[in-house]
C-alpha cells in the first residue's frame, strides 16, 4: 500500500479524544472527511468527525470516545493511503512532481530539486537548469502527467 503523509499528531483537545493534527498537506479537503480512513502505525483508523481549530486539523476517530483511549497516538505521524486520494486533472501531490521534467517559455530543461512553502499560500520550486533558480508555483502554465513535465513561464531575469 502506498501511504502519503499529511501530518503529525501534536496533542489532544478536551477530554473526549479529539485530536490535533499539525498538516500543511495541499488537499485537506479530499483526506479530512468523516468516513474516510487515516494511517497511524500501519493501522487504518476512521474519522468520525473533523474540524478546523486555529492552525489545527481536529479529529475524532471512530471507537474512540475518550481522552484516555488515544494517548498512545500522540506525536505519530499521519498518513493516508494513496488509493483513497481521487484527483482533478492539474491536481499532483508534490512528491510525485519531484519526478517531473521542467520545461521553460525560452526552451530551457531542467530539474526539480525542492518544493517548499514561502508562507501560508504561496509555494516555490527549486529548478535547475544551468544555475538554481527558485520559481513560484503560480508560474506553471501547464502539467503533463503523461510525459512527466512541467511547463513554465519565466519572466526577465529568471533565466
Amino acid at each position: 500500500m502506498d501511504k502519503v503523509y499529511i501530518g503529525k499528531i501534536v496533542s489532544t483537545h478536551g477530554i473526549k479524544g479529539e485530536l490535533k493534527i499539525l498538516s500543511d498537506f495541499d488537499f485537506k479537503d479530499k483526506v479530512f472527511v468523516v468516513g474516510k480512513k487515516i494511517i497511524v502505525d500501519d493501522k487504518e483508523y476512521t474519522i468520525k468527525s473533523y474540524r478546523v481549530h486555529k492552525n489545527f486539523d481536529m479529529v475524532t476517530l471512530d471507537n474512540y470516545t475518550d481522552i484516555n483511549e488515544v494517548l498512545f497516538l500522540l506525536k505519530k505521524d499521519v498518513y493516508v493511503s494513496k488509493d483513497e486520494l481521487s484527483f482533478n486533472d492539474g491536481e499532483i501531490l508534490d512528491s510525485e512532481l519531484m519526478e517531473y521534467k521542467v520545461l521553460t517559455n525560452t526552451g530551457k530543461v531542467g530539474i526539480i530539486k525542492e518544493i517548499f512553502k514561502a508562507s501560508e499560500t504561496n509555494k516555490i520550486i527549486r529548478v535547475l537548469f544551468d544555475k538554481e533558480v527558485l520559481i513560484p508555483y503560480s508560474f506553471i502554465k501547464k502539467i503533463d502527467k503523461s510525459n512527466k513535465e512541467i511547463t513554465v513561464e519565466l519572466i526577465d531575469g529568471m533565466n
